[in-house]
């Protein structure tokens, strides 16, 4: 399989190069697209540079900063055009452990989603204190259950997607960023029929850098989890008449 592995970055100067070159060690047939919100660190520099050295790697500078679902928006557009059919949504700031690509990855030839979970059997935040992993584990629940999601991390962020299961999310129309993104993602991919996997993993909070996530993206995607529940009832009526 062609594999486009798609990083977003924003002022990842710290971290960007390092990623790289595991990733190449790890996946080192992948092609890796960097997609840059012009950072002022000028990240999408020491991407250049990387990518002379290591190959295969090329960087896509957006305008702005224009959030996490427009930088995984273009990239999948881009790898499309490009020809790729297995693409990987991975952070740069090692909250996501490379090192367990290859399993996601092996999971990826039966599914059309993989999902790296913390909350299945397995899956581990082994520096998270306990007043966030209630809101994490209850606001997934919240939207599990709200949306039939089957899924018990649908706010996750490192994932695999196939080309088919692109074509049915129609990820294009998909307008919510940060946490929202993958829950309205996952939401899709159900309706659509893709096939779906939690595959445990272990996550860690950054060690170098600074988060940008804020409490507005979990607002929305809160707002958003309920939305498409109040509306889904109108949905599957319409669907039933058509």
């Amino acid at each position: 399989m062609r594999l486009l592995v798609v990083l977003p970055t924003y002022n990842e100067v710290l971290n960007v190069a390092s990623m790289l070159q595991i990733l190449r060690n790890v996946v080192p047939d992948a092609h890796i697209l960097v997609v840059d919100d012009a950072s002022p660190d000028k990240t999408a520099d020491v991407a250049v540079a990387a990518s002379e050295e290591l190959g295969q790697i090329h960087v896509l500078r957006r305008r702005g900063k224009s959030g996490l679902g427009g930088a995984y928006r273009d990239g999948f557009t881009w790898g499309l055009e490009a020809g790729f059919d297995t693409f990987v949504e991975i952070d740069c700031d090692f909250s996501h452990d490379p090192h367990a690509l290859p399993e996601l990855l092996a999971a990826a030839q039966r599914y059309d989603v993989v999902i790296g979970s913390r909350y299945v059997p397995g899956g581990r935040i082994p520096q998270w204190k306990l007043s966030r992993r209630v809101l994490s584990r209850g606001g997934n629940r919240y939207a599990s259950l709200m949306l039939g999601l089957r899924v018990a991390d649908s706010t996750a962020g490192y994932r695999v997607y196939s080309r088919t299961a692109l074509e049915k999310i129609d990820y294009g129309s998909v307008r919510a960023d940060g946490y929202g993104f993958q829950i309205e993602m996952t939401y899709r991919a159900r309706r659509g029929g893709a096939s779906m996997i939690e595959v445990p993993i272990s996550f860690r909070d950054r060690q170098l850098g600074q988060s940008k996530m804020s409490s507005s993206i979990v607002y929305e995607a809160l707002w958003l989890v309920t939305k498409w529940a109040i509306l889904r009832p109108a949905r599957r009526h319409l669907n039933s008449v058509q």
